[in-house]
């Protein structure tokens, strides 16, 4: 009798510690990336710019809150927030306490989904079973009736007043050091935001250096930007799979991206052009589904450097 029950005893205790390291451990080991990438044209200086994203504050997660204060830190020459930065209504004020200090850099922002409206509970497994039917979380659905607001206008408001640039279906510039870096942005395509029509054409000619934002790293969206021509495409939204197998990686990208390009540094093709895609993994999780495992929360550190 005890060795009937002696295999389900040790699967379910191993279960239940890998559940305990994912949400008490993993979910907490925040990290930072650094990468380079050679985009810039030949002869501009170096940009070191930081990429937050996926912060999904909820209220309480005060080594969260500390560890983005602490980047401020490394003084990039700006700051690129490619949105959810909610999965709590009353978390507002402690995401505007997290960024305040990197609200002293120049930035830029677009929202993503969470950002809009808060987060339902939901069954974890529904992930992985839309991935084998081929569907991709909404699917870029509009959220179901009766989804809860989230106060995202005071966060936006807080933004702007701060002097970092609404990217949602526009453009935008910073000036740095006598250079003009233009940015085109999206709104969050997975909730059907995205109006490239307002924004097409391209890079602009008059500026140094051109970037494309969006939260949600849909092919329709890599595609455009890239048929544009834009060199250097940055988003979030994937959670780098969230909840990986070590040595395989990610089973899902919650958008129709392949899973090779979960997160960190790739390039996509169209049109005959060449872009290099960042997606970030973000340092937070839906509130519903507090865990990671293969995947630590991280921001980036981009240098962009000269092309050869």
């Amino acid at each position: 009798m005890r060795a009937r029950y002696a295999v389900p005893l040790g699967i379910s205790a191993v279960g239940a510690a890998g559940l305990a390291y994912a949400v008490g451990f993993e979910a907490r080991s925040f990290r930072l990336r650094r990468i380079s990438v050679p985009v810039l044209p030949k002869g501009m200086r170096d940009l070191r710019v930081l990429q937050v994203s996926d912060i999904h504050m909820v209220s309480g997660q005060h080594k969260k809150r500390r560890w983005l204060q602490s980047l401020a830190g490394l003084r990039p020459d700006f700051v690129v927030n490619t949105g959810d930065n909610l999965s709590d209504p009353e978390g507002v004020p402690e995401v505007l306490d997290a960024l305040g200090p990197l609200m002293e850099f120049p930035g830029v922002y677009v929202f993503g989904s969470n950002d809009y409206y808060g987060p339902r509970p939901r069954n974890p497994a529904r992930y992985l079973l839309e991935k084998v039917q081929g569907r991709h979380g909404l699917n870029g659905n509009p959220p179901v009736v009766g989804a809860v607001h989230n106060p995202w206008e005071p966060m936006r408001d807080a933004f702007d007043a701060a002097g970092w640039v609404g990217l949602s279906n526009t453009r935008g510039r910073l000036k740095l050091d006598g250079r003009e870096i233009a940015f085109t942005g999206l709104d969050d395509p997975h909730i059907k935001r995205d109006r490239y029509e307002r924004v097409a054409g391209g890079p602009e000619a008059d500026a140094d250096f051109s970037v494309a934002v969006v939260h949600a790293p849909y092919l329709r969206t890599l595609d455009a930007f890239t048929a544009d021509g834009y060199p250097l495409v940055l988003a979030g939204h994937t959670h780098g799979g969230q909840i990986c197998i070590p040595f395989y990686g990610a089973l899902i990208t919650n958008c129709d991206l392949d899973t090779d390009r979960v997160k960190g540094l790739s390039t996509h093709r169209a049109e005959g052009n060449t872009a290099y895609l960042h997606v970030s993994a973000g340092c937070g999780t839906n509130r519903y589904t507090p865990a990671r495992f293969a995947c630590p929360p991280e921001a980036t550190l981009l240098t962009l450097t000269a092309r050869a």
